[in-house]
């Protein structure tokens, strides 16, 4: 997956601050939930929601170390979350986004990847993209009751990748195990075929690295609901600001 510039220079200064600064929602018919974007700060109750749907499936799997609990329960390093609500307002589903990133070493995907032969190879890729903007998916979970589990884990994936437009960057990325792969190739993604899997977060998982490209034109549908995305909040809240979309234009790449 080499990367070429298309326009202007790299070196231009971006923007690391996140524009988002109101909550944000949705109705997403496939999945019939109402999906909501949001900073932890400006969303405790979802959040701690959020936090624990994740522990409990991730643990479900044995796979807690991946979620890293303490280290991302204050929100810190979460730049925004998306969470589907259900008929009944419980949390049906949720994922997080970290960054923008300014080094490679702020990637959790170095982490998964250390000590590897893969390593030098994934610090390419996120260096190569830093200059456009990244930001990395984490944290997936769909409850097992949650109706429509199929489209519901489907549009999780779409929506993750809309943090991409709310954070003002060209890419994303995220760790994929074997078996979620299809989930995630269908919004968007493309698997790095190069790098090859590791055993994350132990030996029972063939886990992949993946991108995607902002730059990849989106369905109808798919644009129609993102627009309705960032016009639509949540809840009356006067005095939140408005969103932008970033106040910095970065230079564009395509990936093949």
């Amino acid at each position: 997956m080499p990367v070429k510039q298309l326009s202007k220079s790299p070196d231009e200064p971006r923007s690391t601050d996140a524009p988002l600064d109101r909550t944000l929602s949705v109705w997403d018919p496939r999945s019939q939930c109402r999906f909501v974007a949001a900073r932890p700060a400006a969303e405790p109750q979802l959040w701690e929601a959020y936090l624990e749907g994740a522990i409990e499936g991730y643990r479900r799997y044995g796979a807690e170390k991946a979620l890293e609990y303490s280290t991302i329960r204050d929100g810190d390093t979460t730049a925004v979350f998306f969470v589907a609500l259900g008929a009944d307002g419980s949390v049906a589903a949720g994922v997080r986004a970290q960054g923008p990133y300014v080094t490679a070493g702020e990637a959790h995907a170095m982490t998964e990847w250390e000590g590897d032969a893969g390593a030098p190879e994934v610090r390419r890729m996120i260096e190569d993209r830093l200059p456009f903007g990244v930001v990395e998916a984490k944290g997936a979970w769909v409850s097992d009751d949650a109706f429509h589990r199929g489209q519901l884990a489907a549009a999780l994936g779409r929506f993750a990748t809309y943090s991409m437009e709310l954070l003002d960057v060209q890419f994303m990325l995220a760790t994929a195990a074997a078996h979620v792969l299809a989930t995630w190739t269908s919004s968007g993604g493309v698997v790095a075929e190069h790098i090859a899997s590791v055993p994350y977060p132990d030996d029972r998982y063939e886990t992949r690295l993946m991108w995607w490209d902002r730059r990849r034109r989106r369905g109808h549908a798919e644009s129609l609901q993102l627009a309705q995305l960032l016009l639509t909040t949540s809840r009356s809240t006067p005095s939140m600001a408005p969103v932008t979309i970033g106040n910095v234009v970065r230079p564009m790449r395509s990936v093949s």
